[in-house]
């Protein structure tokens, strides 16, 4: 009986945690807001604002598969290369091999879902570290990337698809609006799905959701299939934009798209948070990069900022479970 009240207690701790951590992540948004548009009247310029939720379109995107990976316990370091693979891909079936730019657009769709299913099958069916995978799998798809391009970066990508990247709808940029859509399926899949419900508990105790019959390998590898798509979407969609595959796509995305999860609320023990709140951390992070772009201040500031963001969300993260496991035994 008292196994099963601290069971409860940890149940509710964590609703608040996660509660909590949302409330705060709209005030730092607010607070960041308020300061840049104070310090800088450019920076609600409409202009600034197109570049701004034009450019954290793409981590944002990033961000929504790490985030249902964080949610499960695992973690991609290889998402910006599938999304660099798949876009010299995409470039080498339009331009070289003549393929339709929409069939092409597809099979590179195929192709991140396919590198995902790659990465969750050897870390579900070996029982090996996400971590350890991706890193090695971010060697494999960053040099079949280089071998297959030459460095080089694919020109001549149709006109057609330039809308996906440069286009807008009412002043809002057509990649940010895709984001958006791409949001709403994943808020779907995880809180009105039992697939959602099946990731939470797979998160949050992997033992006992076997235990209760739940294919923890298949909820694995189809996440990491879900995170390789959108990859691979986020790679297309810059194609469209640059007009052209250049192998550098994706090289700066990992990082921010790990702290943009953390930030939202997703905690990366696994089993707490909204897989959405990753775009609020996605505008988070985009803000803090626009003040430092703003402000003149040297681009190589904004990794060295990201990393101190992942590093306090996650001490963060720990220190609330702390407090509140603590408080669950008292």
């Amino acid at each position: 009986m008292a196994q099963r009240e601290n069971v409860s207690k940890l149940g509710k701790t964590i609703e608040i945690v996660r509660k909590t951590r949302s409330i705060g992540v709209i005030f730092a948004l607010i607070v960041l807001v308020v300061l840049a548009s104070l310090l800088s009247p450019y920076f609600l310029s409409g202009y600034n604002l197109q570049a701004l939720t034009r450019s954290l379109a793409f981590v944002g995107m990033i961000a929504l598969g790490q985030a249902c990976l964080l949610l499960v316990g695992e973690l991609d370091l290889s998402v910006g290369a599938i999304a660099g693979f798949c876009g010299v891909i995409g470039g080498v079936l339009i331009i070289n091999l003549g393929i339709h730019h929409w069939l092409a657009f597809g099979l590179c769709l195929l192709l991140g879902a396919g590198c995902g299913f790659l990465n969750g099958a050897l870390v579900a069916k070996l029982n090996l570290n996400s971590l350890v995978v991706t890193v090695g799998m971010t060697g494999v798809y960053t040099g079949l990337n280089l071998v297959i391009s030459k460095g080089r970066a694919i020109t001549g990508i149709p006109k057609a698809i330039y809308f996906l990247g440069q286009g807008d709808f009412l002043g809002i940029p057509a990649p940010f609006i895709i984001m958006l859509g791409v949001a709403g399926a994943v808020l779907f899949i995880t809180q009105y799905t039992i697939f959602g419900r099946y990731m939470y508990s797979v998160g949050n105790n992997r033992e006992a959701s076997k235990i209760l019959g739940i294919r923890v390998d298949r909820i694995q590898i189809i996440t990491f299939m879900m995170a390789g798509l959108l990859a691979a979407l986020a790679g297309m969609i810059m194609v469209a934009r640059l007009g052209s595959s250049q192998p550098a796509i994706g090289q700066e995305w990992v990082l921010p798209s790990i702290a943009s999860s953390v930030i939202g609320g997703v905690s990366p023990a696994g089993g707490i948070g909204n897989p959405v709140g990753a775009v609020l951390g996605a505008v988070i992070t985009g803000v803090i990069e626009n003040i430092i772009v703003i402000f003149g201040i040297s681009p190589y500031w904004q990794t060295a900022v990201s990393g101190v963001v992942v590093v306090a969300a996650v001490s963060l993260d720990s220190i609330q479970r702390i407090f509140y496991e603590r408080k669950v035994k008292l």
